[in-house]
């Protein structure tokens, strides 16, 4: 009985699925950037000091190291670099980056959306010949330095003086049924306190997608609040996203 029991087990064992982080899928988010000044620190509002002279990120969930690829959807800049360091940071943004790093990409101060997506080392990803930046030579840590890679796609700088208002949104959930996402929607409004119901959309992305989106939005403090409102509600991941 106990040989046929080792055998029951053996089996079990043998074709569980073996989890481990290279099965594990890059992160990918769509947000705001925290960009780090020393003010804030001192605050203790960021709870780890960085270099602002410097080209520095810092993602509290990514491991220290991990090469992370970094995009203003605006005007599809990007540049990649290595995780500094884990710190703790307000949960509204999605990333932590020093000033260097916003002038680089030429992101909008006042409204610093981004995407940020993980680069898996043992992947098909190959730095063509990227050259190493003097900053980032500066950055002392175990791990090696990473290659940073700046690509500006768009040569054409123009004068943007009259430029329509921007209309963010929250991509709450996606659902292949309608009626989910309808499902949703009256509970959102039901259960979540001062939610502006107006705000609140079913948007069909395809006939096998549709969307619970949340906006527009124009100010930043107003998107942030009802942002937090959603994580308080029970969502653990939510991305933001520009319709021009």
């Amino acid at each position: 009985m106990k040989y046929k029991l080792f055998i029951f087990l053996f089996f079990i064992s043998s074709c569980s699925p073996q989890f481990s982080s290279s099965n594990r899928k890059p992160y990918t988010a769509k947000g705001f950037a925290y960009i780090y000044n020393d003010f804030d620190f001192n605050e203790k509002v960021i709870k780890g000091r960085m270099n602002n002279e410097i080209l520095q990120v810092s993602h509290q969930n990514l491991r220290t190291g991990a090469l992370i690829k970094i995009i203003n959807p605006e005007n599809k800049k990007s540049i990649i670099l290595k995780n500094t360091k884990r710190i703790k940071f307000p949960d509204f943004y999605k990333i932590l980056i020093t000033q260097p790093v916003a002038e680089q990409l030429d992101l909008n101060i006042d409204l610093p959306l981004l995407e940020i997506i993980e680069i898996k080392k043992n992947k098909s990803f190959v730095a063509a010949k990227a050259k190493i930046f003097k900053e980032e030579k500066k950055i002392s840590s175990k791990a090696p330095v990473a290659s940073v890679q700046i690509s500006n796609i768009s040569k054409n700088k123009s004068k943007n003086l009259h430029k329509k208002p921007k209309k963010i949104f929250i991509d709450i959930a996606s659902f292949y049924s309608p009626e989910t996402a309808r499902f949703l929607k009256q509970r959102i409004i039901k259960e979540v306190i001062d939610l502006d119901a107006k705000k609140l959309k079913i948007k069909k992305v395809n006939n096998k997608e549709t969307q619970v989106i949340l906006g527009p939005y124009s100010s930043v403090n107003l998107l942030k609040n009802d942002y937090i409102k959603l994580k308080n509600f029970g969502f653990e991941e939510l991305n933001i996203y520009i319709d021009e």
